[in-house]
């Protein structure tokens, strides 16, 4: 078609209109230009095309379009939008409303902020969708972290700080003596059926009011306290019982964020999967409630000192106090400068009264009660006292009630060191107390080491046990259980010299000397049972004869020739005088008549154990042995108790969390060691040592039964003696037990005396403790003895009497109740006496030589040539074997 018929073109609107319909055309294919667009916007002055730039340049090309306007042409779609500027956007498919760069339409924007279309403020003003979905997106994003959290985090298992208890020793009247064993927290573990009713409500009104409702957690108490720490600042609790269980049982106690949200998580488990009673009472016991008392029972006991289920609800109120802050609610004060008794009392107070009114207004009191606690004013708890003090005398007990436990419970002792044991002893408080100031007040006042070198190494040791039953109820085990460590009541070391005659002399009652015309093969087959009135050489340096009358001779070939104390000879003498003066060779003679072995079995019938006794030898008979102090004790208690033999013990009870797991009330068991009248003449011949003998410094005012006892070389010294309610034994010896190699030394010379028998210092510490342990007890009398065996005459011992002596008798008592008889007694039969202080046969038992510890013997090793007796030396205080409970015979470790 010729140029001259072609239209002119029609006038196009620029502009926007223009932009956006060029902006239309499909992107990637060029567009057919209009004769308009290529008259504006850049058509050739020969009409030719203007070859199309693609995308970027139509892009540049509506940039610069729309940010134009020309100055000559202000109208819309007039000749300056239609003109350069509009043909650009036209051609560049310019940006126009709703339009991409590309001339499509605009993406919607999935999270449209700061908002499009908007300006000035509203462009930052979020749309109401928008904030619904941010809550939407961020609380699902919550939910979603919570069950990961539960799904990844187990609870753990429980804090071994948290499972650890202390073993509680108590008194046999029930008070609290000591905890020990167990971990570093004094705490005891009790069934929630043990905490009264009283301290839970108390616990639950101040410490989370729904508990038993609650999830167990408390969100608004982590954030608050997660927002605290944020800033800073101290944190802010609010935790539920739960929660609180939780940190203390799985958790540590760091205050960080991270610990916040593991208690947070455990704790909805726990909540989930732990009955709510398990919760409390787990919380209860692991609480810590000041005074280093982990647990109710610990805390009841340290401000108290009673069990937890006795605890009053004003008490209970006041023990849920603590739990807010013990260092500032301990009415005994705490650390720093507002802590002081007057200011933690006013506040202990007033804490206590809020929390009774609490309990009234969550209806866990009633209110008349509450007020009756108010009215009845605060209950001041006890002065703090180191529950774990093992000072004095309390370590030598829970040692010793120790090994009981483990010889005689089926509890191991590694079972036992991981404590959680409550263990009800028979140790007496008062009387342990006495026996302590007995021992200190002789020392205090003889046993002076800084004035003489002889007085350095001095050791007492002691028991007592209660006849019939075998309830040890005092010891005295050294100085100090953390200074010096052997229990010397326990100690099996030190030979207990004549104290061990009576064994002798019951061993003769029981089953007689033997016939020395007898078969030799068979020399248990004629007995004659002996009387104490039998009569047997006194003389100093006897020959011993073996039981047929041939002289004895030991493994060398050697006669032996006992000595007695200061060489002295008495002649003939009745069995019942030579123990009232310790006599040696009667009882040396009379201990092979009637065999060592039926002696040994006598021992161990009244209760010695074999392992504490010495080789069979004869001066076995004289005390070669080293029994403990407990276990002599324990067998002069069954002459007491009419030959009835009970096994000393010092453990009533033990109990865990689960209930008792040893009675021992249960074991009792009672043995006839000796036929009552057998163990009553036995008494009667020890009453007579005591009124007129050897022993006479123990006289008390009621009536004794006693024996002394002094070893040779003078390396021990002993007293054993009984009423009918106590039996005591106090041993004295002298031996470094601090040097690498230990031997016992002499005591000649200690406590300024010559020489020290158990008519001394023993004696002596013997009678005063036992005056005030006894104070408020009846006097009792000993049951009767009646006339036993035959008088009979040993080797030597001639059945007619010596001419008297012309020679002024003395005697150690100050008023003998009968003079000597010049005639032997009639009747062998004759019923043996309390009131006489020499048998009618003896002429010179009132002579003791001058000697003012009443001729007080010296063991069983005085001997001539040599000691036949293969018993531990006394050089080597380790002793033949272990303690009385199968402790070490060793020094105690310390602990």
């Amino acid at each position: 078609m010729s140029e001259h018929r072609r239209k002119p073109p029609q006038p196009q609107g620029g502009g926007r209109a223009a932009a956006r319909r060029a902006g239309q055309q499909p992107s990637g294919r060029r567009a057919a230009p209009t004769h308009n667009a290529a008259a504006g916007s850049g058509a050739t002055p020969h009409g030719e095309e203007r070859p199309y730039g693609g995308r970027a340049a139509a892009r540049r090309a509506a940039q610069r379009g729309g940010s134009r306007r020309r100055a000559s042409d202000p109208g819309a779609g007039g000749a300056g939008r239609g003109g350069r500027g509009g043909g650009r956007r036209a051609a560049g498919g310019g940006r126009g409303r709703g339009s991409g760069g590309d001339g499509r339409p605009a993406k919607k924007r999935f999270i449209d902020y700061p908002r499009a279309g908007k300006s000035g403020f509203r462009r930052w003003v979020p749309s109401w969708k928008l904030v619904t979905g941010t809550f939407l997106f961020f609380f699902a994003v919550l939910l979603g972290a919570v069950g990961i959290g539960l799904w990844l985090v187990q609870v753990p298992t429980a804090q071994a700080a948290s499972q650890t208890q202390k073993n509680v020793y108590y008194w046999a009247d029930g008070k609290q003596m000591v905890v020990s064993g167990g971990g570093d927290l004094n705490r005891q573990i009790v069934p929630l059926s043990k905490i009264p009713k009283s301290m839970q409500n108390a616990v639950i009104s101040a410490e989370n009011a729904s508990f038993y409702d609650d999830s167990g957690v408390d969100p608004m108490g982590i954030a608050r306290a997660v927002v605290n720490m944020a800033k800073g600042g101290a944190t802010q609790s609010g935790s539920t019982i739960t929660q609180q269980y939780v940190k203390n049982t799985y958790l540590d106690q760091s205050q960080t964020i991270t610990r916040k949200v593991k208690e947070l998580f455990i704790s909805v488990k726990v909540g989930l999967d732990m009955d709510k009673d398990d919760i409390l009472a787990g919380y209860l016991n692991t609480a810590y409630y000041g005074r280093g008392a982990y647990g109710c029972q610990a805390a009841a006991r340290a401000y108290y000192d009673r069990d937890c289920e006795d605890l009053t609800a004003s008490q209970s109120a006041f023990l849920a106090s603590t739990l807010n802050g013990p260092n500032l609610y301990d009415p005994n004060g705490g650390y720093g400068a507002v802590a002081t008794k007057e200011a933690n009392t006013k506040r202990a107070k007033a804490r206590w009264e809020w929390i009774l009114r609490r309990e009234v207004a969550v209806n866990r009191m009633s209110k008349s009660e509450a007020q009756k606690w108010i009215d009845k004013k605060f209950p001041m708890p006890r002065d703090p006292k180191v529950a774990t003090n093992k000072q004095g005398q309390i370590g030598y007990l829970t040692d010793l009630a120790d090994n009981y436990i483990v010889a005689n419970t089926g509890i191991s002792k590694s079972q036992l060191d991981k404590g959680g044991y409550q263990i009800r002893t028979t140790f007496d408080r008062k009387k342990i107390s006495e026996l302590t100031r007995a021992v200190e007040k002789v020392t205090k006042e003889n046993i002076k080491p800084k004035e003489r070198d002889v007085d350095k190494y001095v050791q007492f040791g002691g028991a007592s046990v209660e006849p019939r039953t075998g309830k040890i109820v005092a010891i005295y085990g050294g100085k100090d259980a953390l200074e010096h460590y052997r229990n010397n009541a326990d100690y099996t070391g030190v030979q207990v010299g004549s104290t061990f005659k009576p064994f002798v002399l019951a061993a003769a009652m029981t089953n007689g000397v033997r016939d020395p015309e007898g078969p030799r093969d068979q020399p248990d087959s004629e007995r004659t049972l002996v009387s104490p009135k039998s009569v047997y050489n006194g003389d100093n340096k006897v020959t011993l004869r073996d039981y047929d009358g041939t002289v004895w001779h030991d493994k060398d070939g050697r006669e032996w020739h006992q000595r007695n104390d200061g060489d002295e000879d008495k002649g003939p003498i009745s069995l019942r005088t030579a123990m009232q003066f310790s006599v040696n060779t009667p009882y040396i003679q009379l201990g092979m008549d009637v065999g060592t072995d039926k002696v040994r079995d006598a021992a161990l019938a009244a209760g010695l154990s074999k392992e504490q006794l010495a080789s069979i030898t004869p001066t076995f008979s004289l005390g070669t042995s080293a029994p403990s102090a407990i276990r002599l004790a324990g067998a002069y208690a069954t002459f007491a108790a009419s030959g009835e033999q009970a096994e000393p013990y010092s453990v009533e009870r033990v109990e865990d969390k689960d209930g008792t797991v040893y009675d021992h009330k249960k074991d009792v068991e009672l043995k006839r060691a000796f036929d009552s009248n057998v163990a009553n003449n036995v008494t009667d011949v020890l009453e007579n040592v005591v009124q007129h003998g050897t022993g006479s410094s123990a006289q008390i005012g009621r009536p004794v039964a006693g024996k002394t006892g002094t070893t040779d070389e003078n390396k021990s010294a002993w007293f054993s003696g009984y009423t009918p309610q106590l039996s005591t034994a106090i041993g004295m010896w002298r031996v470094n037990d601090q040097a690498k190699s230990q031997k016992f030394l002499s005591m000649r010379g200690v406590g300024g005396q010559k020489t020290i028998h158990g008519a001394s210092f023993p004696a002596e510490i013997w009678a005063d403790y036992m005056r005030g342990a006894l104070k408020d007890e009846p006097v009792k009398d000993f049951p009767a003895a009646t006339p036993i065996g035959q008088k009979i005459f040993g080797e030597d011992a001639s059945p007619s009497p010596p001419p008297p002596s012309t020679s002024a008798p003395t005697s150690p008592s100050a008023s003998p109740s009968k003079s000597p008889s010049s005639s032997p007694s009639a009747s062998p039969s004759e019923s043996p006496s309390a009131t006489d202080s020499c048998d009618p046969l003896d002429f010179k038992c009132h002579d003791n030589g001058g000697n003012d510890n009443g001729g007080e013997e010296n063991g069983g090793g005085n001997g001539s040539p040599g000691d036949p007796s293969a018993s531990p030396s006394t050089d080597q205080p380790g002793g033949p074997g272990g303690g009385i409970f199968g402790g070490p015979s060793g020094p105690r470790r310390k602990n």
